[in-house]
């Protein structure tokens, strides 16, 4: 028998918040924490901002100093937020749940662009590579944030990387939620990290035409805007605590949302584009919301969607939620792109916006997609444009899809 999975634990990191509560009372005023880049010289870049993590301190989350001075900045990006998602979950290894029966699944699209810039660095400048530290492999590796995370928990089943690009953390949901789910583990710290708005990776993406060049950094991430010209990246971290439902209300768990549903599907399309009809997104949403026995009509849906403000993306995934859901119940659907105000924060944006999503179920609150001043005639459906509504909607689904054609939907209930 399917065991039925919550939601007891978040935390996250972000450029409009490094807590919960922070982040999304940001979310709901609006706030826009893409800025200028002062971390490293931008003089020739074409892109020049990006949402940055600032004023973070690593202590604030009992984080020793030794363990930063070892670790790429995600990993520690990712170990703020676990620590915040565990406590507020109130899972202690030993006490109220065995070792073996905790898993990790906290992934990295990127891993650490940081350490690998430095240690190349290095190796150009003495071709011997004895300058090269000998941290270089085990901090750079994109699946160390979830390896450090079960060390420090003592987290003894599965422990996990998914790379997918920008549908990382919300692949990583959903096999976190089937491994609940078919009883092979009794809750897992789930979500993704990434420190990627870093010189090459601002060149690389920057050089693909993926990012937008608009010099205003408050009005550059346009998800559904008809001027949108590209993303805007983005640094940080998300985690939640996954749980088996009848493992949560024996321990007097407050459950902030059930998890109900995982689509997973592949464009096989191109390499950096999306199907342009959205079938096949438009199937990853539709499983998810079969899952979680969506009923149209009943259910008040909300939809954080992917919106990343590339023109190809937003159509097709306006394409995809009307073939999913037909015409009428697309038209009825509130949807919003919180990208608008975080940015693209690749391997953890699934689990940002999924967080923003079970706010929003447990608050009764949509938050906007700001900057939706001139909307796209393609993109005709309620984005809820540059305010919050209040609105009890029932069930919500997050999108995700990302470079190579991965594509991911993650639904969730109100309690």
């Amino acid at each position: 028998m399917d065991k039925r999975v919550a939601v007891t634990g978040l935390g996250v990191i972000s450029c409009i918040g490094h807590d919960v509560p922070t982040f999304w009372q940001n979310l709901k005023a609006g706030v826009c924490g893409i800025d200028y880049i002062t971390e490293f010289p931008t003089d020739g870049f074409a892109v020049k901002i990006a949402g940055k993590i600032r004023n973070f301190h690593p202590e604030d989350f009992d984080i020793p100093a030794p363990f930063v001075r070892k670790q790429a900045h995600f990993t520690v990006f990712a170990m703020a937020s676990a620590v915040q998602a565990m406590k507020d979950s109130g899972l202690v290894t030993g006490e109220n749940i065995a070792s073996e029966d905790l898993g990790t699944i906290v992934s990295s699209g990127v891993g650490g662009f940081d350490i690998i810039m430095q240690n190349v660095k290095s190796i150009l400048e003495e071709p011997t590579g004895k300058w090269v530290s000998p941290l270089f492999v085990p901090s750079m590796i994109a699946d160390m944030a979830a390896g450090q995370i079960a060390i420090r928990f003592g987290a003894q089943n599965s422990c996990l990387n998914i790379q997918t690009a920008c549908a990382t953390s919300s692949h990583s949901m959903g096999e976190a939620y089937r491994a609940i789910r078919h009883g092979y583990a009794k809750a897992m710290i789930v979500g993704g990290a990434e420190e990627a708005a870093v010189p090459i990776g601002i060149a690389g993406f920057a050089n693909s035409r993926a990012l937008t060049t608009e010099p205003n950094p408050k009005h550059a991430c346009l998800p559904f805007n008809k001027d949108r010209g590209g993303f805007v990246m983005a640094d940080g971290s998300a985690v939640i605590v996954l749980e088996e439902w009848e493992h949560a209300v024996a321990r007097g768990a407050h459950i902030y949302a059930e998890m109900v549903g995982y689509g997973s599907t592949c464009d096989a399309y191109h390499a950096t584009a999306p199907r342009p009809d959205g079938s096949t997104q438009s199937r990853c949403i539709a499983i998810a919301l079969e899952q979680a026995g969506f009923q149209p009509g009943k259910d008040v849906l909300y939809i954080n969607a992917h919106g990343t403000g590339t023109h190809l993306n937003d159509v097709a995934e306006t394409n995809a939620i009307k073939l999913a859901l037909g015409e009428e119940e697309a038209h009825r659907a509130h949807i919003s792109s919180t990208k608008s105000m975080h940015g693209h924060m690749f391997g953890a944006t699934g689990t940002a916006e999924a967080i923003a999503l079970i706010k929003a179920l447990e608050e009764g609150i949509i938050p906007p997609t700001i900057n939706l001043d001139n909307p796209d005639p393609e993109c005709d459906l309620d984005y809820t444009p540059n305010k919050a509504l209040k609105v009890q909607a029932t069930i919500g689904i997050s999108n995700s899809f990302g470079f190579g054609g991965h594509n991911a939907c993650v639904a969730f209930r109100k309690v």
